[in-house]
């Protein structure tokens, strides 16, 4: 289902937060590719600026607080962060679609099911007539993404389904408008184990399907690997590692995407070991140090890595990472 065509493009992203101690920034010159058809995993720990990405591209920064400060973001060649708020409320949830990594916080609480999934047709699906058509897409809709008894759930209150069901609700909407881009922003936070392959498999299945490209948001490797073509490793608000999913995991160039390969248990680790871990923890906003952000935690810190921010190092056309050790 790839294409070499380029649907959405993320140039040099700059967003920020206005605080009382001043302006923080949480996400720093992210550049990223989507290509139609195609899944792109976004990875790194909590806290290094993925969700605000998301928010970022789909102009839902909490305001006033939140500020896109620079750099573009395209899709199809149209400039989304140049159009007027009511143009965007039109692409957003039509043209691309989110899932949101909390669906309880995400879905309203006081409104049924069925409600909110007819929301969307009514804004983004004009062609589907009156409420008899709506209500029935609706029910075809909720029993594709695997929600049983479809039609009796349509009168369900979010409180009173599971957190895998409210998933699937969440999925369901995030496709009702026939999106071209779904950001899927940890999708199986929360979930357990099984539910999380159903939910994995739900979305590869419906991607193949409609064709759609896919920006994947997770913590977990192998997930990248499960489902991605491409991946980009982010850490500290920035873009550390960029590649193709085989090339990365066959060959990590930055100590922090080893460090994350590493930490992962594998069939061959020896039982009842410990796995490496990367020490230390993701800098706060407001204590970014000067240089490469990774270097209170890199085994390979040199005294240039503490004053001089790494440019990026190509491998190949495909592949480069942020790293003086290159």
């Amino acid at each position: 289902m790839n294409e070499d065509r380029t649907i959405l493009t993320v140039d040099r992203l700059s967003a920020a937060f206005d605080t009382e101690g001043g302006r923080l920034r949480a996400v720093e010159n992210v550049s990223l590719a989507l290509k139609a058809g195609s899944i792109l995993g976004l990875v790194g720990e909590s806290g290094c600026g993925k969700s605000v990405t998301a928010l970022s591209i789909m102009r839902l920064l909490p305001r006033p607080a939140g500020v896109i400060e620079s750099g573009s973001v395209h899709m199809n060649g149209q400039d989304l962060l140049g159009l007027p708020a009511e143009r965007m409320q039109k692409i957003r949830g039509g043209r691309i679609g989110m899932i949101f990594q909390e669906p309880m916080t995400a879905l309203n609480p006081v409104q049924r099911i069925g409600r909110q999934l007819l929301e969307v047709f009514e804004m983004h699906r004009p062609e589907l007539g009156d409420d008899a058509g709506r209500t029935e897409a609706a029910v075809e809709l909720l029993a594709r993404v695997g929600i049983p008894e479809a039609r009796e759930r349509m009168g369900a209150y979010p409180h009173q389904i599971s957190g895998g069901m409210r998933q699937r609700v969440m999925i369901a909407m995030a496709l009702a408008g026939k999106p071209d881009v779904l950001i899927a922003d940890e999708p199986t936070t929360a979930l357990d184990v099984t539910i999380q392959a159903q939910i994995l498999e739900l979305i590869l299945d419906l991607q193949r399907e409609t064709g759609m490209a896919v920006l994947f948001i997770t913590h977990a490797l192998g997930v990248i690997a499960q489902i991605c073509e491409d991946v980009a490793v982010m850490y500290a608000g920035q873009i550390v590692e960029s590649a193709p999913v085989k090339a990365l995991f066959k060959d990590p160039m930055h100590p922090y995407t080893r460090g994350l390969l590493a930490s992962m248990p594998r069939l061959t680790t020896v039982p009842k070991s410990p796995l490496p871990i990367i020490r230390g923890t993701v800098p706060a906003l407001d204590q970014l140090p000067e240089g490469c952000r990774f270097q209170n935690r890199c085994p390979h810190v040199m005294d240039r890595c503490r004053g001089t921010m790494p440019e990026p190092v190509h491998l190949d056309d495909n592949h480069w990472a942020r790293c003086f050790l290159l």
